[in-house]
């Protein structure tokens, strides 16, 4: 078989990949090892978690909110095992329509694991152990990444899980320990907050979600308090141990004090991913790993012209809309077109209630740039769309140049973050000003005041509802 393009892995960035390829009128093909496609985001990451992050809120609303709005019920019972039999319903359905998606675009799906022969030739070993080659002109690597385990706590997948087995508990824990406090443990450890478990996140560094603006982590670390579930920041775990039904681990703060034992039933690692190259023998294509992570270029193509990698395996951010860019942007490249990607304007989000959202610069990188800026922040309790809904918890944090009102970055922790940051994306990529906000008409009541109320106290001082 002779294709224009194969592509190594379905999840987001993959199957997107192949499906633009096939629009631009390439012939395709893709290769996934797994039953089915969608690759770890819609089979065992954002699609299953997102299923579960909504179930398990209903619950909580259902328990504490709604005699408040004066619905009356019995006393609300979870169901985990409902919960998790509708996730696999939801799961299903993606994984259902990414096939359709391949059939509608003639694009040809090869069952098994694919390994390089060379930089054109691709062999596909199925699970019965049958190998069938295939000649390809271009190649997108595209398989994604897998959960790190603590170098002494082996992932054993019965107490000491991974977020895949933490999608499939049997029962709730009576006690849910997470080690890391980004977005993966935050997610699931709020999963189980809201269904009744302890849950204790313990955390290297000082705060949570890392990553994004430290006044994100703080909001989030204040409100995540109020299910229950307590932190230990600045704690160096060092011992994970598995003792039949339950585990117990120990950590020490890492600025000094005293150690921290904490037993549970399970214990949540999530410190990270790994790039996943395992079996692809990228070293017959002539390619040689850089700390696991597969060098590219600026246009994704590595050394070996007409091979490409995109996604988790790649530098950058293991979002699947960043891989999604990745791949449109690739395939286009080999249409003659010149697309581009902003990594600055890629948005992050957390999953958890408030979510939180966040694009551009963030206040401790202007600092550390030495780049002169102005905040505005407003908060969700000021509005009128959340007291009407009783989510008061949260803010919106624009951040713009101090000289030009250019808008730097834009932070949300609070009500439909994660679709209020569009917003923020749109108003970066044309070079928005806070102004330039601040003066547009925005819907009463909504959430999406507080964006121009934010931009408001960014651009003069005057936020009208405060």
């Amino acid at each position: 078989m002779q294709y224009n393009v194969t592509v190594i892995g379905s999840g987001p960035g993959g199957y997107v990949a192949a499906i633009r390829c096939a629009q631009l009128g390439m012939k395709t093909a893709i290769i996934e090892k797994y039953d089915t496609l969608g690759g770890t985001c819609l089979n065992v990451g954002c699609i299953p978690s997102k299923a579960m992050l909504d179930s398990s809120e209903h619950f909580i609303n259902a328990r504490d909110h709604f005699k408040t709005h004066g619905i009356d019920i019995p006393e609300p019972k979870a169901n985990l095992g409902q919960m998790i039999k509708r996730k696999g319903e939801v799961v299903k359905s993606n994984v259902d329509g990414i096939a359709f998606l391949m059939k509608k675009n003639k694009i040809d799906v090869l069952k098994g694991i694919g390994s390089f022969v060379d930089k054109n030739t691709i062999k596909v070993t199925a699970k019965d152990g049958k190998a069938t080659t295939i000649t390809t002109e271009k190649v997108i690597i595209a398989t994604g990444s897998k959960p790190t385990a603590l170098p002494f706590a082996p992932f054993d997948k019965k107490r000491i899980i991974s977020s895949t087995e933490a999608l499939e508990l049997k029962e709730i824990p009576k006690h849910l320990i997470v080690v890391g406090g980004g977005v993966i443990g935050m997610e699931l450890g709020s999963v189980y907050a809201r269904l009744g478990s302890k849950v204790s996140v313990v955390e290297f560094l000082d705060s949570l979600i890392p990553t994004m603006d430290g006044a994100l982590g703080k909001e989030l670390q204040k409100v995540t308090r109020k299910l229950g579930m307590e932190f230990f920041l600045g704690h160096k775990v060092t011992s994970v141990q598995n003792k039949g039904k339950e585990v117990v681990l120990q950590a020490e703060p890492k600025n000094g004090g005293a150690a921290v034992t904490l037993t549970g039933d399970y214990c949540l690692v999530s410190v990270g991913r790994r790039p996943y190259t395992d079996g692809l023998e990228i070293d017959k294509a002539g390619i040689e790993l850089d700390k696991g992570r597969i060098p590219v270029d600026n246009h994704l193509q590595t050394k070996v012209p007409g091979v490409y990698a995109i996604g988790d395996v790649v530098r950058g951010a293991m979002l699947a809309h960043k891989a999604e860019e990745e791949g449109v942007m690739v395939a286009e490249q080999l249409a003659g077109q010149k697309p581009h990607i902003n990594y600055l304007l890629i948005p992050g989000v957390v999953y958890t209630w408030p979510e939180v959202a966040s694009v551009g610069y963030t206040e401790e990188q202007l600092k550390t740039d030495g780049k002169a800026y102005k905040s505005g922040t407003f908060p969700y309790k000021a509005l009128g769309r959340a007291r009407a809904s009783m989510d008061l918890d949260g803010f919106v944090k624009v951040l713009a140049d101090k000289n030009t009102d250019e808008i730097l970055g834009v932070h949300i922790i609070g009500a439909r973050a994660a679709d209020m940051i569009a917003a923020g994306v749109t108003a970066m990529e044309y070079r928005a000003s806070a102004e330039d906000v601040a003066r547009m008409s925005h819907a009463h009541p909504t959430y999406m005041e507080a964006m121009k109320e934010a931009c408001l106290a960014a651009t003069a001082n005057r936020p009208i509802h405060l």
